[in-house]
């Protein structure tokens, strides 16, 4: 019989620390690289609805009904849900003057201490968010505009936009303190 080898310092950095985590963020990353993505190009059309409009209205004089508020819905979601893409490639505002000459300890502790005030956040997205979305469902409320859309699908995207921010921040938070390896 012989005797186990220490794992040596190469095979620790190529293996999870934990496979369970090691998923969950994995997953996480899939999703909101995939969200991030087609909100990204939806921005296309919304480029095209303002061309649109301005072609149809300044050469035929025949506006529409449809673009602006199309316009405002489409752009409202994409930025909603571009945050937790964002937070995937560390993109927020942070004061890296200061955190960047803080020792790793430190800045892992400093990451929890911010990490419960970006739950008071993400949580009021959630509930709050939800609450308005879950309120506008019931009324089938509508803009009270000539086109007359629905609005609960924007105001969904608020809670939606709080729970991927909630799983991308706990994604990177066990990153950080050590329980999944760091993204490249």
């Amino acid at each position: 019989m012989t005797p186990a080898r220490e794992p040596s310092a190469e095979s620790a950095r190529t293996h999870p620390r934990h496979p369970a985590a090691e998923g969950f963020c994995r997953a996480v990353d899939r999703v909101n690289e995939w969200l991030g993505v087609v909100w990204g190009y939806s921005i296309l059309l919304v480029t095209l609805a303002v061309l649109y409009e301005v072609v149809a209205r300044t050469l035929f004089n025949l506006p529409t009904v449809w673009s602006n508020e199309s316009v405002i819905y489409v752009s409202a979601v994409a930025y909603l849900l571009a945050g937790a893409y964002a937070l995937l490639y560390h993109r927020h505002v942070r004061i890296d003057l200061i955190y960047d000459r803080l020792s790793p300890k430190m800045r892992t502790r400093l990451d929890l201490v911010t990490f419960a005030f970006f739950l008071l956040y993400v949580g009021t997205l959630v509930l709050v968010g939800g609450q308005m979305a879950w309120t506008s469902f019931n009324q089938s409320e509508t803009t009270g505009t000539y086109w007359n859309p629905l609005i609960w699908p924007v105001k969904l995207a608020i809670p939606v936009a709080g729970l991927l921010l909630l799983l991308q921040g706990v994604a990177n938070l066990l990153r950080e303190i050590g329980l999944a390896e760091k993204k490249p």
